[in-house]
């Protein structure tokens, strides 16, 4: 496997006391008052919070019109207080961002930055344009507005603080074995929807050697179909050295009436066709527990065990 942690950047670990910034890059949260419980998590814990002004904003179904938007981006990571940035919420608008993105300025400022769903686009084109280690995980208004369950917690707070160099996740018991095996790669993933959107753009990773994990919410099986077959024909899966699929919450099909393939036949599919190790029904993404993935760092996946060995700490 070709070294691709050469230039990697990793943010400093989270520590007491440290500002978090709050920023909404796609859609706003749906009420104010989410964004107070959320950020009173955080000063109950020690820490300081800086909530963006695009927080609040509302263009249509976005925080802000796109400037906006990336002004409270830039501006997050220039403020040499802020430590670590979480988002407020997915949606939809971050993909809108990407081509005007300073990444030259994100990489000079290497920060903790947590979010899934929409912000999927801007993690990978971070890491493409800037090896910089982001962190699939839960956001302020919505996980941290509500009471947070102890997996979600331990797995949030061991990703952005701890700098052991090795650790094991146990996967639960619920996780499917759809193709056994061991594989080696850089987790690179996230939301299913934003992965195929950036295929073929400047934005796109290289998923040579990657472990890919990939999660959904209300799609219907054939969507989600269409849009695994797309990775497929983009040889994605036949790069990538294994799979971790989430639990695609919500994907059934509409019409009870109409005959359909279940998630489970259109990932079996999948995992049959590229003979890799794959698992599915993991709990991250769009469901609750929530496991914390970083993005861009090496791991190890043993399916048959249901393991997943991080080769490196996500922070230093």
């Amino acid at each position: 496997m070709a070294d691709r942690s050469q230039n990697k950047r990793k943010p400093p670990a989270l520590k007491k006391g440290d500002v978090i910034g709050i920023i909404a890059p796609a859609s706003p949260p749906n009420n104010h008052s989410a964004i107070e419980r959320g950020a009173r998590y955080f000063e109950r814990l020690g820490y300081r919070v800086e909530i963006g002004p695009g927080v609040s904003r509302r263009h249509g179904y976005l925080a802000g019109t796109d400037q906006q938007r990336l002004d409270d981006l830039h501006a997050m990571f220039a403020d040499r207080r802020i430590k670590a940035i979480i988002c407020a919420r997915g949606g939809y608008g971050t993909p809108r961002l990407l081509p005007s993105i300073d990444y030259n300025l994100i990489a000079r400022n290497p920060k903790i930055l947590v979010g899934f769903s929409d912000i999927t686009a801007l993690q990978l084109a971070l890491w493409k344009k800037c090896r910089l280690v982001t962190f699939h995980g839960p956001m302020l208004a919505v996980e941290f507005a509500s009471t947070l369950d102890r997996f979600t917690e331990e797995s949030f707070w061991r990703s952005i603080t701890s700098t052991h160099k090795r650790e094991k996740v146990s996967l639960p018991r619920g996780t499917k074995v759809l193709r056994s095996g061991k594989a080696s790669g850089i987790l690179l993933g996230g939301n299913l929807s934003l992965v195929a959107s950036i295929l073929g753009t400047p934005f796109q990773p290289d998923f040579q050697n990657a472990l890919l994990f990939l999660e959904d919410v209300g799609e219907e099986p054939y969507r989600i179909d269409r849009m695994m077959t797309q990775l497929s024909n983009a040889s994605v899966f036949q790069q990538a050295s294994g799979v971790l699929a989430g639990k695609f919450s919500d994907c059934m099909p509409k019409d009870k009436s109409k005959p359909s393939l279940s998630i489970t036949q259109v990932l079996s599919g999948m995992a049959s066709n590229i003979n890799k190790p794959f698992l599915s029904d993991l709990p991250f993404g769009h469901t609750t527990p929530k496991l914390t993935i970083p993005i861009g760092i090496t791991a190890t996946l043993d399916a048959s065990r249901r393991l997943l060995l991080l080769n490196e700490a996500s922070v230093f």
